[in-house]
């Protein structure tokens, strides 16, 4: 009996999505060549051209298109299998894959996760913090079940994926009790010249509060500027400078880093997300989320 190599199907699917071998080796980190060769294979096991080139372009051949209808059901009906398979009650922990963007603050991310450790199934978080687009780079091939981001995919993702807003919020400056003293007088105002620590350039928060700063006419002394917020946090509990976090987890920063919080600012709004591969939650754990997100976290 015959076997269709599903590996090689799955490149050839990719690269049909992408529209191009450069984009598909990048969305599989794997090297063009390796890709090029697979799908040649393919080729020879069906009998049948899948690709022409056209200049630089790829385009699909009939029986390319035929191949493309045919893997989109396959996949689909593989990703169905998954979640069907891990929303089954078992002795086996159900599995969560989840992509933490590293912006993300984590005492939110945890404040997310919390009700799908409370399901009545037994439950195995995995997570998994990098940056946003190679997150979705591994949402992509289903290496992860959904992604926490605080932005949107944004243009260069060419994988369709699908954003399920979880709320939103104002932000709220901290500092050591000492250094909180001096600001907390004033404010905003108060705030020019205020040695603060910032999330890297570039953030969704970072722009927001650049901002903020220039509408409000404050200009920091920037003294430190991170990619992870907890580390951020431990610098602002050592009195290092002022920092800003979400609102809603305004009383768990003060308890956990015994910091005081200085004032707010409502302007400076941050959006939070869950990105999936599809329109439609299923993952029961994914469910939960989203859930206790809106009806509870950014409800309060």
């Amino acid at each position: 009996m015959e076997w269709l190599n599903y590996h090689h199907l799955f490149y050839f699917w990719t690269v049909a999505r992408e529209g191009s071998i450069a984009r598909a080796s990048a969305t599989l980190r794997l090297a063009q060549p390796t890709i090029s060769a697979q799908i040649a294979t393919l080729e020879r096991a069906l009998g049948e051209k899948l690709f022409t080139r056209t200049g630089r372009r790829l385009k699909l051949t009939e029986t390319g298109q035929m191949t493309l209808r045919y893997a989109d059901q396959i996949f689909t009906l593989g990703r169905e299998l998954l979640t069907v398979i891990r929303s089954q009650p078992s002795v086996r922990p159900l599995t969560l894959h989840v992509g933490v963007a590293e912006t993300m603050p984590k005492l939110i991310v945890y404040r997310m996760l919390e009700p799908s450790l409370r399901l009545p199934a037994p439950i195995r978080v995995v997570c998994r913090e990098d940056r946003s687009e190679r997150l979705l780079a591994d949402l992509a091939v289903q290496d992860l079940d959904v992604v926490l981001t605080d932005a949107p995919a944004g243009p260069g993702v060419k994988v369709r994926v699908f954003h399920h807003p979880l709320g939103e919020c104002g932000v709220s400056f901290f500092a050591a009790p000492r250094v909180a003293a001096a600001y907390r007088r004033r404010f905003p105002r108060a705030l020019d010249g205020a040695p603060f620590l910032l999330p890297r350039d570039g953030s969704p928060l970072r722009a927001a509060l650049d901002r903020w700063f220039a509408d409000s006419g404050v200009r920091p002394r920037i003294v430190g500027e991170f990619d992870d917020s907890a580390l951020l946090k431990v610098f602002g509990q050592s009195g290092a400078g002022v920092f800003a976090a979400p609102s809603v987890i305004e009383a768990q920063v003060r308890r956990q880093y015994g910091v005081r919080a200085i004032g707010r600012a409502e302007e400076v709004r941050e959006r939070f997300y869950a990105i999936t591969l599809d329109r439609k939650v299923t993952h029961p754990a994914v469910v939960a989320i989203c859930e206790g997100a809106r009806d509870r976290l950014f409800a309060e």
